[in-house]
C-alpha cells in the first residue's frame, strides 16, 4: 500500500518541488494549505485547512503517515502543525528557515514530542538541514569542537515571497537586530556585519562573504554538538540579491548553483565537510523526503524534536543524495 504524505504549503514554491519528489520516490502526496484554488491546480488529492483551524488541520491529516510543512512564515505555520502532528500521532517534518522559529520548535515541543515517541525534524532543508549534516559528517569522532563555521557560496539567490515575509518576520521579531550564536547562546547587536575571503574549495575559489550571515544552522547544529561558537556566511552576491527589492522570484530549473563549505576546529585541528548542487529550494525536496522515507521506516537514532545531524546518519545521508548534490573531499 502506498503511504501517503501531507504536504502543507503544497502550492508554494519548495511546496510544488516537494510534491513532485514524493511522487517519484512512490508517496502518495496529500495537498494542503490555505489556497484552496491554487491547491486544486496540482492535483486531486486536496485538503484545504487554514492554519487557525484545528479541526481542518485534523481532517487534512487524516490517515496520512507523516506531514511536511512547506508554508512560511514558520513562526505563525509550525507550531499549530506540530500540534496537530501530534494529536494523529505522525512524524512531522518542516523547512523552515527562521531562526527563530526552529528554535521555538526545539523549546516548545522537545518535551511532548519525545514523550508521544513522535519525531519532530524542523529545518530539514537547505539552510539548517543541510549544514548540520555536513558538519555533523565532519566530526567524525570527535565529541565536542570549539567553532564550527558554515560558508554558502551562491552564484545568486533569487527569494520566494515566502522567503522574503519570513526574513521580515525574523526581522520584526529581533527588532532588526541581527543574531550571532557565541559562548553557548543566541546574542542579539546592532553592529554591522564584516566581509572576509572565504577560502572555498574548488570549482568555486576564494570569494567575498558577508560574515555572520546567520542562519538557521545557529539552531539545528547546536543542538545535539557541543559547539559554543558557530558562525555563517554568504557570498557577497547572493546577500545583494537577497536584499535588492527588486530580484525576481525564482523559477523552476534555476541556473542556481550553490557550495556549502562547513569548517569544524577544536584545538589547533580542523576538519572539513564540503558539498556542491544547483537549485537550494529544489535540493530541499529530496533532503525532506530521504527524512520522511527514513523515520517511516525506522533509521533513525532518536524521536522527539530532533535535527538531522542527531536523528539521521550523517554520512550515509549525504550518500543517499548523490543524485542531487557532489560531496567534495
Amino acid at each position: 500500500m502506498e503511504e501517503t504524505v501531507m504536504v502543507y504549503g503544497a502550492n508554494g514554491h519548495t511546496g510544488r518541488f516537494v510534491v513532485t519528489e514524493l511522487r517519484r520516490q512512490g508517496f502518495v502526496p496529500i495537498l494542503s494549505g490555505r489556497d484552496e484554488g491554487r491547491l486544486k491546480a496540482l492535483g486531486t488529492e486536496v485538503r484545504p485547512a487554514p492554519v487557525d483551524d484545528p479541526g481542518a488541520l485534523d481532517r487534512a491529516m487524516a490517515g496520512a503517515a507523516a506531514v511536511i510543512n512547506c508554508a512560511g512564515p514558520f513562526a505563525t505555520t509550525a507550531g499549530p502543525v506540530i500540534e496537530a502532528a501530534l494529536r494523529a500521532g505522525i512524524p512531522y517534518v518542516d523547512v523552515a528557515a527562521e531562526i527563530e522559529a526552529n528554535a521555538d520548535t526545539f523549546a516548545r515541543f522537545a518535551d511532548r514530542a519525545r514523550e508521544a515517541g513522535v519525531a519532530v525534524v524542523p529545518a530539514m532543508a537547505f539552510f539548517g538541514g543541510l549544514a548540520d549534516l555536513l558538519a555533523t559528517t565532519a566530526m567524525g569522532d570527535w565529541t565536542a569542537a570549539d567553532e564550527a563555521h558554515v560558508a554558502y557560496g551562491l552564484s545568486s539567490w533569487h527569494p520566494t515571497p515566502g522567503t522574503r515575509m519570513a526574513g521580515q518576520v525574523s526581522g520584526e521579531r529581533r527588532n532588526g537586530r541581527r543574531v550571532r550564536f557565541t559562548k553557548g547562546e543566541l546574542a542579539y547587536h546592532d553592529d554591522e556585519p564584516p566581509t572576509l575571503r572565504w577560502p572555498f574549495p574548488e570549482p568555486m575559489g576564494p570569494r567575498e562573504v558577508i560574515a555572520e550571515f546567520t542562519m538557521a544552522d545557529v539552531v539545528t547544529i547546536p543542538s545535539h554538538l557541543p559547539i559554543p561558537e558557530v558562525r555563517s556566511y554568504m557570498t557577497v552576491e547572493a546577500a545583494q540579491d537577497l536584499a535588492a527589492p527588486d530580484t525576481p522570484a525564482p523559477v523552476a530549473g534555476s541556473g542556481q548553483t550553490f557550495l556549502v563549505d562547513v569548517v569544524v576546529r577544536s584545538g589547533g585541528e580542523e576538519r572539513r565537510a564540503a558539498a556542491s548542487g544547483r537549485d537550494i529550494y529544489a535540493v530541499s525536496a529530496p533532503l525532506v523526503v530521504e527524512a520522511v522515507r527514513r523515520v517511516l521506516t525506522g533509521r533513525t537514532a532518536t524521536t522527539g524534536v530532533a535535527s538531522a545531524g542527531k536523528i539521521f546518519d550523517a554520512p550515509d545521508f549525504l550518500r543517499a543524495l548523490s543524485a542531487h548534490l557532489k560531496l567534495l573531499g
